[in-house]
């Protein structure tokens, strides 16, 4: 299975904490395992912990190439929050983006202290599949929680965007990635968590 674009480009989304820098380092890893070019760009919002981070990973066959992706040419985003799904999408998305999307909120302080609004689920899921091609969102957290930690929630993602079959790569090197990324005691329940996230994508 190749590339559908070259470069394809990626974008995972998320708030400060929740470990896409991390699920990003996985992806671009396994990518390389079946040699392929990959360039990752982390940009961070105002603070680390609660603010909007975000990481670009630009896929080729043949070249490298620069760390961000441009704005509106996103090819994926997976999104560990769903308002941070929406921001991306609005700068970075066109009509044929494919999104996966953790249905978990995250309230800002701004939200928590009254003085902003959160926008329901329902809005976000609505707007979202207005403005791409392909849409799904899962209950990743939900599921980290079962297996003891919201820790976990990227990796769940990681393995429903495996799921959704969007990237040119088995399961197989996944699981090899995660092997040699979680050596140790850690291996078994990231192996869980990555399977039961591929099962939430039907």
């Amino acid at each position: 299975m190749n590339l559908t674009k070259d470069p394809l480009n990626l974008i995972i989304a998320g708030v400060g904490g929740q470990g896409n820098v991390l699920a990003s380092q996985l992806i671009g890893k396994a990518f390389v395992k079946e040699n392929y070019f990959v360039t990752i760009g982390d940009t961070y919002g105002a603070s680390q912990r609660g603010g909007a981070v975000m990481s670009h990973l630009r896929i080729s066959k043949d070249s490298q190439f620069s760390p961000l992706i441009p704005e509106g040419q996103a090819d994926i985003l997976v999104a560990l929050e769903p308002v941070e799904a929406l921001r991306v999408i609005a700068q970075y998305g066109n009509p044929s983006t494919s999104a996966v999307i953790n249905s978990r909120p995250i309230y800002p302080t701004a939200v928590t202290a009254g003085e902003a609004q959160y926008p329901s689920l329902d809005k976000i899921k609505e707007t979202i599949r207005e403005l791409t091609r392909k849409s799904w969102f899962v209950d990743a957290t939900e599921i980290a929680l079962s297996l003891g930690s919201p820790i976990f929630t990227n990796i769940i993602m990681v393995g429903a965007l495996a799921g959704t079959r969007l990237l040119p790569l088995a399961q197989k090197t996944y699981e090899e990635t995660i092997q040699e990324s979680f050596p140790g005691i850690h291996l078994e329940v990231n192996l869980k968590a990555f399977g039961q996230g591929m099962g939430l994508i039907q």
